[in-house]
């Protein structure tokens, strides 16, 4: 049973790596660029709070499939807590889709596990995310959303000595009939 994964490696002086393309059977998953880049952060004046919070980026991820697929997303990666991803030792990033449309319909999300209540497009960890409209699973050949990347870190993460990579890794898994999950 094939899951396709997109995969993801996160770096400070912050370098988001993506694979832009994975196939599997029925469906094609992609993700807009296959590098998102922080570069380098430098704390100038001593930290206001105890976190600091880098910008939000932004990736568009697509799902072409030849045959109509019910579709849904999850994110593989390390639980930070059950908001986020871990970042770094001690940091974390957190996932939300947003503006999804298959086929050309605008659709919300669903966890997998809750089908009777909406999730508000956030991939939180263990949660996979399933396309629906009215309530309903939604079967289509084209899902494209925007994926916005938010990511903090502890301030103290920022007091060191030398050069510092932080990193954070995961993989986009779609999960349809034809892509079903793995285990």
């Amino acid at each position: 049973m094939p899951v396709k994964r997109a995969g993801l490696s996160w770096m400070v002086l912050c370098t988001v790596w993506v694979a832009p393309e994975v196939s599997a059977e029925n469906c094609r998953l992609s993700l807009s660029q296959p590098r998102v880049d922080y570069g380098a952060i430098r704390r100038e004046a001593p930290a206001d709070s105890a976190t600091l919070a880098l910008s939000t980026r932004v990736l568009h991820v697509n799902v072409l499939c030849a045959e109509p697929a019910a579709m849904a997303i999850r994110f593989v990666g390390v639980a930070a807590d059950g908001q986020g991803f871990k970042f770094g030792r001690h940091g974390r990033f957190r996932l939300s889709l947003k503006h999804a449309q298959l086929d050309g319909h605008a659709v919300g999300w669903v966890a997998a596990h809750l089908p009777g209540e909406p999730a508000g497009g956030q991939l939180l960890p263990g949660q996979t995310l399933m396309a629906r409209l009215a309530g309903m699973p939604m079967v289509g050949r084209q899902l494209t959303a925007q994926v916005d990347i938010d990511t903090e870190l502890p301030a103290g993460a920022l007091e060191v000595r030398s050069e510092t990579h932080l990193e954070g890794q995961g993989s986009f898994e779609l999960i349809s009939p034809a892509v079903p999950p793995s285990q």
